[in-house]
């Protein structure tokens, strides 16, 4: 049996101030163990607090990452965004692309995604590839198409190779903040079905991917969530913004 290691990862979204986080960053210091050997734990809160964040975290054994980034690989006139030479800059070892939000309230396509997706890998940062259905389209059995061409999009534009550097988000878009979960058979069948795919282009590579669960994981959930097969940690929104109960979804990891 292969041994994955887990990965926590706290999605801060537009959360905090600069007082609220400073003070989660010290208590999760406090809190965590060395994870030399164990979980890992990851927090990518929003881009005004990074450089902060990397500051406060700095001898933790916590890793910082970025909510988003530029598709752009260079510099250029692109008012407003951020590129990954910028986050890799600050300390970000990862960065979230193709979150449900980003493709929802923002247009992102399947393929502006996969070109994040290359953005960052090129600038040396790990990407968290968030793939998931809509309840719609969950109740008219189309999950695994959805995640079928979410995938390819990716895989057609890098290959395969490239998930030996990158995890894999499944995120059911009707469980993000609605207090409602996937169950733990629910989510280890599309994590399953996630690995397979992988798999049927290159086995090794699809035996050492970290797939997360995202979804209103919580510190009561988590236990059942992370025993199955193929969930190797989560991507945490609310919850990881409360200290104690964050920690506690660690634990469970």
């Amino acid at each position: 049996m292969v041994t994955r290691t887990p990965l926590v990862a706290g999605n801060w979204k537009m959360h905090g101030s600069l007082q609220d986080s400073e003070a989660l960053v010290s208590e999760l210091c406090t809190g965590i163990d060395s994870v030399d050997e164990g979980p890992q734990m990851l927090l990518c809160p929003s881009h005004v607090y990074i450089q902060a964040v990397s500051a406060w975290l700095h001898g933790s054994p916590i890793r910082l990452g970025a909510q988003n980034l530029a598709e752009s690989p260079g510099p250029g006139a692109f008012t407003g965004e951020v590129s990954g030479a910028m986050l890799r800059e600050l300390g970000c070892e990862y960065v979230i692309v193709g979150h449900s939000e980003r493709r929802a309230l923002y247009g992102e396509t399947d393929e502006r995604v996969a070109a994040k997706f290359g953005t960052a890998q090129s600038h040396g940062l790990k990407p968290i590839l968030c793939v998931g259905e809509t309840l719609e389209e969950r109740e008219t059995d189309k999950t695994r198409s959805v995640i079928e061409r979410q995938l390819e999009a990716v895989l057609g534009e890098t290959g395969v190779t490239a998930f030996t550097s990158a995890v894999v988000a499944y995120e059911p878009v009707w469980a993000i903040g609605t207090g409602r979960t996937a169950t733990p058979d629910q989510a280890q069948e599309v994590h399953a079905f996630i690995r397979a795919m992988i798999a049927d282009q290159d086995a090794t590579i699809a035996t050492g991917l970290q797939i997360l669960y995202g979804g209103s994981v919580k510190g009561a959930n988590a236990r059942e969530l992370f025993a199955m097969e193929d969930i190797d940690g989560g991507l945490v929104g609310g919850a990881s913004l409360e200290a104690q109960e964050f920690l506690t979804i660690f634990q469970a990891a």
